[in-house]
């Protein structure tokens, strides 16, 4: 595989075809490997500087070194940079998590061609990156959201075309039960994000029957396992699922350093 990323933005994954998510993977777990299990030094970034720029508070996201933007600044930071510029985190896509989940889905299971994932929650910009990515490595998915908070109409008229394009399947459902049916992967993410503090009652409200359960993992896989990208509240997942050896959280919350090393 010859590829080379030198010199690129990364502001969501729709602008990577296969061949580069793989490398990007492929790179993460090799960084992983090296350092974490080898022990080796490797200074890559020695003498290097990094500019951050926050729209927003969160803690987490600037200790694993990431940005918080608005798209649409960061299209126009973009055009005038000189320098790669990444998106840790915007209003419409959040790559960096990604690209952790897949590490993680990756090392589980041995690869990620003909998984199910399953997002049962809100259509927002952890969801809008897995829609842009999911078919390019072979991946299905399946999509529930309540009426009212559907990902982006052009986000989903890209990923009807992507799942032709790939021969995945694709399926968008306001019921649970039915996204969860042989799910590999179950995927939530919090009902309120910054700045929908205001909303919370309206959307706790219509998110009711989307927590994550024992009930719902009966339609999955037998292999099923859960991903959420933290902090997890008891609304989304049940603690019975949140701490069962089928949950990844934490593996793939570690590896949240590695995928943003690269």
């Amino acid at each position: 595989m010859n590829v080379s990323l030198k010199g690129r933005d990364l502001l969501t994954l729709q602008n990577y075809t296969a061949d580069e998510l793989k490398h990007l993977l492929w790179m993460a777990s090799d960084l992983k490997h090296r350092i974490k299990h080898k022990g080796e030094y490797l200074p890559l970034m020695q003498g290097k500087a990094l500019a951050m720029i926050f729209e927003k508070r969160s803690t987490r996201t600037r200790l694993s070194a990431e940005t918080v933007y608005k798209h649409n600044d960061l299209d126009l930071l973009t055009k005038e940079a000189t320098i790669p510029v990444i998106n840790g985190l915007s209003d419409l896509y959040h790559p960096l998590q990604i690209l952790a989940d897949y590490l993680t889905l990756q090392e589980h299971y041995g690869g990620l061609k003909g998984l199910t994932i399953t997002w049962i929650g809100d259509g927002n910009n952890v969801l809008h990156s897995i829609m842009t990515s999911a078919a390019k490595l072979g991946m299905h998915l399946h999509i529930a959201t309540p009426k009212g908070f559907e990902p982006d109409l052009r986000i989903m008229k890209i990923t009807e075309q992507y799942s032709k394009e790939y021969g995945t399947k694709l399926l968008l459902t306001t019921d649970p039960l039915e996204a969860a049916n042989g799910a590999n992967v179950l995927v939530t993410d919090t009902w309120i994000s910054m700045g929908q503090e205001e909303e919370k009652e309206r959307r706790l409200k219509a998110f009711q029957g989307y927590q994550i359960t024992m009930q719902t993992v009966k339609s999955a896989a037998p292999n099923w396992t859960f991903l959420h990208c933290l902090p997890r509240k008891p609304e989304e997942v049940d603690d019975e699922v949140f701490y069962s050896p089928r949950s990844l959280v934490f593996q793939e919350a570690e590896n949240r350093k590695w995928t943003i090393m690269v």
